[in-house]
């Protein structure tokens, strides 16, 4: 026990103490926003903050035991395996809020009323924990929209009365265009004569898994191809899944095409 009464301060908190403190609770916050940034949240993760609560009131109390239970938290927190969690969805942010302006009530209290040492550490703890819950939902990174799969290009589909797209042809292919008027979830496309599954890109070769209003895409086609078939679903609403068809003469039987 002599071992953990060396490293707590007897007279108080001290300015150098307090930084360390501080350090650790920025660290903290950094590693929660690096977590949010990959979808992860905090979970056995949250003990760092009642670990940072008991470090700070051992030297004001003179507890050495206190000191070696906060930082049995940090440990925890910190190398836990499941100190952090994947996030279905961004967090909310109605509760860390809440802890922010708590804490920022009781820091005035205490500065009002001179409080005691457990009103300064509650104050401090609510605002880190509200702080880390802010950064963890502000930084969240939500999953890029992906295609539908392979059960849309086998599944039922409709076309609708009025076409989400349009197509035209140029000397390498075909410019697709929506023309819908919001943004459509591409799954995919094939040409009209072949049993395909490709992918839809921009005009650099970059697939594109969401066609926004008004933008455009590039099918490579060959000569004698007569048409395309391009699957996918309105990307604002839920709806079943839609085909968009057209036909044409091939360039290549362009001579030979017979009128009846």
């Amino acid at each position: 026990m002599g071992g953990w009464v060396d490293l707590v301060p007897a007279a108080g908190l001290t300015p150098l103490y307090g930084l360390t403190l501080a350090l650790i609770a920025a660290y903290w916050l950094w590693r929660v926003a690096r977590e949010a940034r990959a979808r992860w949240e905090p979970r056995v993760a949250w003990w760092a903050v009642p670990g940072l609560a008991l470090l700070g009131l051992a030297p004001l109390w003179e507890v050495p035991a206190l000191f070696g239970l906060g930082a049995a938290l940090l440990l925890l927190a910190e190398f836990w395996p499941g100190a952090f969690r994947p996030a279905r969805e961004r967090p909310g942010w109605a509760w860390p809020m809440v802890g922010v302006l708590g804490g920022l009530a009781l820091l005035g209290l205490v500065a009002a009323q001179r409080g005691s040492e457990v009103a300064l550490a509650a104050a401090l703890a609510s605002l880190l924990a509200g702080l880390g819950g802010l950064s963890a939902w502000a930084l969240y990174r939500a999953r890029p929209a992906r295609p539908p799969g392979l059960e849309v290009r086998f599944g039922q589909v409709r076309q609708p009365e009025w076409p989400d797209l349009s197509v035209t042809l140029t000397g390498q292919g075909a410019r697709l265009v929506n023309v819908s008027g919001g943004p459509l979830r591409l799954a995919g496309w094939s040409p009209s004569g072949s049993n395909a599954w490709l992918r839809v890109r921009d005009e650099g070769g970059a697939p594109l898994n969401v066609l926004a209003a008004g933008q455009s895409a590039f099918l490579p086609l060959g000569a004698r191809e007569g048409g395309v078939r391009v699957w996918y679903l309105p990307a604002r609403r839920r709806s079943e899944a839609r085909l968009f068809r057209a036909d044409w003469t091939p360039q290549a039987y362009a001579d030979s095409r017979v009128l009846n």
